[in-house]
């Protein structure tokens, strides 16, 4: 699962939380100055379980270089968009890494402006062992992240679903309203707004 083989610090930026209904958007940036000798089993997020994610979170934590986190808010979302809230997310988590890899690998289509040395890679979390590494970090923090506001907001069960359009969640948007996290301006949200 190696997608470039260059000298230097590279970086993986990945993000989560692009489809949730309700709560910020949350990217990873993380930096390895070499590949670890054992890769464990490190793969795209979404395909692991939540268990197998927090083991793997504590160990990326421990062997990488340099692991920043970047968020964009609700509020953010609804001002300048989803996409451009994820790459705001993108661009802080790359900032709060506090080192300028040679090479920035970013999942999805779009790279970072302004910054020569970022490549974007299509499916980038399923074929590179540095973006899967931020997906998973991203992935954990945004997990628990949801969990906070489950407690603020039980109604809505955020620490099952976080955030994502489940039939349970849209179920209780219909019922109790919509909460001070939901975002706005998404189909799902919006129709039940006073």
């Amino acid at each position: 699962m190696h997608c470039c083989n260059i000298e230097g610090l590279i970086g993986g930026i990945d993000e989560a939380g692009r489809g949730p209904l309700a709560g910020p958007v949350v990217s990873s940036c993380v930096v390895w100055k070499t590949l670890p000798d054992k890769i464990l089993d490190i793969n795209d997020s979404k395909m692991l379980s939540e268990n197998k994610r927090i083991h793997l979170y504590g160990w990326i934590k421990e062997h990488a270089y340099r692991v920043g986190i970047g968020t964009a808010t609700h509020e953010e979302i609804e001002r300048i968009n989803i996409l451009q809230a994820s790459l705001l997310s993108m661009k802080r988590a790359l900032e709060d890494a506090g080192v300028l890899p040679d090479l920035v690998l970013i999942d999805g289509k779009y790279g970072l402006k302004n910054l020569r040395q970022s490549k974007p890679i299509v499916k980038g979390d399923k074929k590179c062992f540095y973006i899967a590494c931020a997906s998973i970090v991203a992935k954990v923090v945004r997990d628990d992240i949801m969990e906070a506001y489950h407690a603020l907001y039980p109604h809505y069960n955020f620490s099952k679903n976080k955030g994502y359009p489940t039939k349970d969640h849209k179920a209780a948007i219909i019922q109790h309203g919509v909460s001070p996290i939901h975002r706005k301006t998404f189909k799902g949200v919006k129709e039940y707004l006073v």
